[in-house]
């Protein structure tokens, strides 16, 4: 796949591409020597239940907030296009083995994890702001991958996907 963006990180440069499961996100080396998935940077784990488009609790009781992301929200008074975020997030990860990678931050002042999330080497984070379920969104310091979501929520408004559509 091509390249849809990359970001230095310390020593390493991620590298954001649509491979043959959707994005991913590899890691290379400054000298380019070496590349490995990120999958050996990730904790693994299994979603018991999905809250809302960005919210899932693991079956050890964790909650696990997406990071660089903001779903409308699916509660009482669901906003516009939150039962369909929902939905889309507990097709992707519910019951699923998952890895969960942090960022800078450990947890959101609720106690959530902030997490980026694979599901089959599938970055559940940016399928959801591709396919028009999520914005998004910059929550400094976590913002490693935003430019490569601010590109997919740019193609799905252009597309007119999901939060985007007309009708």
């Amino acid at each position: 796949g091509v390249a849809l963006i990359t970001t230095r990180v310390g020593q390493a440069t991620d590298i954001v591409r649509h491979g043959e499961n959707g994005w991913i996100v590899e890691v290379e080396d400054t000298a380019g020597l070496a590349r490995w998935t990120r999958h050996a940077l990730t904790e693994p784990a299994t979603v018991a239940r999905v809250i809302d488009g960005d919210t899932v609790v693991l079956r050890d009781g964790r909650r696990v907030r997406y990071v660089v992301l903001n779903a409308p929200e699916a509660g009482p008074r669901p906003e516009p296009y939150g039962v369909e975020a929902t939905q889309a997030n507990r097709r992707l990860v519910e019951g699923r083995r998952v890895r969960l990678e942090r960022d800078v931050s450990d947890k959101d002042p609720f106690g959530r994890l902030l997490r980026y999330v694979y599901v089959d080497g599938l970055l559940v984070n940016a399928e959801l702001v591709r396919e028009g379920y999520a914005r998004a969104v910059a929550y400094p310091p976590d913002t490693r991958i935003q430019a490569c979501l601010e590109a997919l929520e740019e193609e799905a408004r252009t597309q007119g996907w999901g939060l985007w559509s007309k009708g």
